[in-house]
């Protein structure tokens, strides 16, 4: 019998390798900043608060090395450098996106509020009675 932890040890469970990937701190959020187009290092540095230089560095360099996201570099005094997503980096867009409307609609609301699922449940019951 098969079990998750044979699926996911396998090289080609999709889910296993797109988690491990958008699970390391401040990756999705650097992805979701560059959706709106070119930034420069310290423009992703404003954008996620918190985040050191070295470790924005180094998620920009593995992004980068992965193809995500593409560097360039102007010519400039003082030199400028702006990283934008690649095709294959905006392909993460669709799942940052749902994952943005989850977070806004079932973890961080303020206020209480009902949600289609849980208001159809009471529908449903009601119609099969």
């Amino acid at each position: 019998m098969r079990t998750l932890s044979d699926i996911h040890a396998t090289d080609c469970c999709g889910v296993a390798a797109t988690a491990e990937f958008l699970g390391a701190k401040w990756t999705a959020l650097i992805v979701h900043d560059l959706s709106e187009g070119a930034r420069r290092f310290c423009e992703l540095e404003r954008a996620c608060p918190g985040i050191s230089p070295r470790t924005l560095s180094e998620r920009l360099r593995t992004l980068e090395h992965e193809g995500f996201l593409e560097r360039k570099s102007f010519p400039e005094s003082p030199p400028r450098v702006e990283y934008t997503l690649t095709q294959k980096g905006s392909g993460l867009l669709a799942i940052i996106h749902e994952m943005s409307r989850f977070g806004h609609d079932w973890l961080f609301c303020g206020h209480e509020h009902h949600h289609a699922a849980v208001e159809t449940a009471p529908a449903a019951e009601a119609a099969s009675a």
